[in-house]
Parts: structure tokens; C-alpha cells; sequence
């Protein structure tokens, strides 16, 4: 704020709780309140500080204030700077499906400074590095590697290495994100461990975010998200030998969670997955892995399919 009013810019802050129960068309109402309140009109510039909750809440306001004014991502977690603040696509959460309500737009600039990550809680890390894995298995098999070899100095927060990882997973995303920005096509592949992470973050939002006797965070969503899918993929032959127990010891190295105590309500996550944005004419889709750095686009998994890869998420299989 500083920085912006030397520059002879109004600056005006509205700070919202932390997490997702943050993202909700209420919250974004009060919002709309304090813009009105402010005097911003279609010349003024919404900043979104902080992570991934927020850039999503000020992207959409932004899309929706007098039809759409401009707006800027200013992320200051792992996930934010490697995922939710880059792409343009924002939005809030509906009772019954996550990210239900949105709108694709760019924002006018995305700044990403590793140092705030020095402050950052261990678990928030953790919920980051779940999308920097999923980056690595969708597209790129050196960063795998790399992940692999400087798992430590990642935890650590050594900002030579975070610097390096932040940089290449903003390439992977925007890359997909300019050949296919509205998610007609390749984009879809940045899904991968969301089908089932999505339904497994609304479970745990029903249940005061308690999924088998655990915390779940976005990131160890989609940690469970993503073995589960792979699981599929290995049981029809479709993935090479190892990616499944790479991947599982990878996620285990960074803190994620790769099984439950108990299996989730498969029948209640097979009625969350059929509300997602993903289904289309009733159908789910998903994205599964065939070597690290290699995935394929399906809708034929069955839902015995998924209920077997859920129940294996509490037998370890």
C-alpha cells in the first residue's frame, strides 16, 4: 500500500478471514460493497494479496464489478504463485461443488516473490507443493526429477530452489493456459488429481474439514486426488511400472497424505463428482497418468473404477 500510494495511486484495503470458507458469493457481495463504498469504477484496479483463496475471490470480483475492471495477482503462498494466481480463472465455492461459480480472467500481471515464502506455515507449503508435483507428472519429467533430488532444500526454503521451481511451474501452466485458456482441450490436463481431490475437499467441508480422522487442506486433496487417479490408471495397465510408488514416495517426502484411515463415502463423492464443471452431459472426466511427464484425457472410468481407487486409499493398495 505504501509502494502504491508513492506512486500517487488511492489505495484502499479490504481483508477477508483466511481459508476457503472465504470464498462465497456472500463474501464477494461484501465486497462489491466496500468497491462501492470506495468509489472504484472501470478504470480502478483490484489487487489481490495473499494466496490462493484470495486471488480467486479478487479475480472474480474483479470479472464481475461494472462487468469486468482489471486486476492484479500479487500471491504470497507456493500455491498461489505456482497455480491459483496464474491462469485467470477465479471464482467462489458453491455448498454443494467447489469453484462452482467463476469466470475465466486474466489478470493484468501476476508477481510471484519467494521470500514471503520464508513465513509461510509448513502446511501451506505442503498445499503447494501438491500442485508442483501435479505439475511435473502432467508435463515435465526433469522437474520430477529435480523435485526428487532437492526435496530437502525445497522444505527448507533455500529461495535459489524455490525460485528455480516457482519459474518452471509458471511456465508449464502458462503455456497450457495460452494454447487452451478456456479449458476446451489441453488445459483439462491441469485437473489431474482434482476429479476425486475436489470431491474429497467438499467431503471434508461438510464435515467441519475432517476427512478419516485428518485435516484436509486443497493440497492434501489433491495428493489423495492424484493417487487415487493414478491407482485407476495402474489397475488398467495404462501407466508405466513404478509412477504409482514414485509418485507415493515423492508426495510422502513433501508431508502429503497418499491414504486415509478410513475409505470416504465413495457414494457421496461419486454425487459431489457428477456436479463438478469437469462432468460434462453426465459424464466424468479425467486425467491419468501414463509415464511422468505424460497424461491422457478419459471419460469411460466406471464408477466401480473410482469407488475401488477410493477404498484403496484406506487399504493402501
Amino acid at each position: 500500500m505504501e509502494s502504491l500510494r508513492a506512486a500517487g495511486l488511492e489505495v484502499e484495503a479490504v481483508v477477508v478471514p483466511p481459508g476457503e470458507a472465504s470464498k462465497t458469493l456472500e463474501r464477494a457481495g461484501r465486497l462489491y460493497e466496500a468497491m462501492l463504498k470506495a468509489g472504484l469504477d472501470r478504470g480502478s484496479v483490484v489487487v489481490g494479496l495473499g494466496g490462493g483463496v484470495v486471488t480467486d475471490l479478487a479475480g472474480f470480483v474483479a470479472a464481475t464489478y461494472m462487468r469486468g475492471i482489471a486486476w492484479v495477482a500479487v500471491s504470497t503462498s507456493l500455491l498461489g504463485q505456482v497455480d491459483a494466481g496464474v491462469g485467470g480463472k477465479t471464482g467462489v465455492d458453491h455448498p454443494e461443488c467447489k469453484n462452482l461459480i467463476g469466470a475465466f480472467h486474466q489478470p493484468s500481471a501476476v508477481l510471484a516473490d519467494v521470500t514471503t515464502l520464508a513465513t509461510l506455515p509448513q502446511e501451506e507449503l505442503r498445499t503447494g507443493l501438491a500442485e508442483v508435483v501435479k505439475h511435473a507428472v502432467i508435463r515435465d519429467a526433469a522437474l520430477f526429477d529435480t523435485l526428487e533430488a532437492e526435496a530437502d532444500r525445497i522444505l527448507a526454503r533455500d529461495a535459489a530452489v524455490l525460485e528455480d521451481v516457482v519459474t518452471r511451474n509458471v511456465e508449464i501452466k502458462a503455456d497450457v493456459v495460452m494454447a487452451d485458456e478456456r479449458e476446451g482441450g489441453l488445459r483439462r490436463i491441469l485437473n489431474y488429481g482434482h476429479t476425486v481431490g475436489h470431491a474429497l475437499e467438499s467431503l471434508a467441508m461438510e464435515a467441519d474439514g475432517q476427512l478419516g480422522g485428518a485435516a484436509v487442506t486443497h493440497g492434501r486433496a489433491v495428493a489423495l486426488g492424484m493417487m487415487a487417479e493414478a491407482r485407476i490408471a495402474q489397475a488398467r495397465g495404462t501407466a508405466e511400472a513404478g509412477l504409482l510408488q514414485r509418485q507415493r514416495t515423492l508426495l510422502e517426502r513433501f508431508g502429503l497424505p497418499v491414504g486415509l484411515d478410513a475409505p470416504p463415502d465413495a457414494e457421496r463423492c461419486l454425487q459431489i463428482m457428477r456436479h463438478d464443471k469437469k462432468a460434462q452431459s453426465g459424464r466424468l472426466r479425467f486425467i491419468l497418468p501414463q509415464t511422468i511427464g505424460a497424461v491422457c484425457d478419459t471419460d469411460d472410468v466406471t464408477d466401480d473404477e473410482i469407488r475401488e481407487a477410493l477404498r484403496c486409499l484406506a487399504a493402501g493398495c
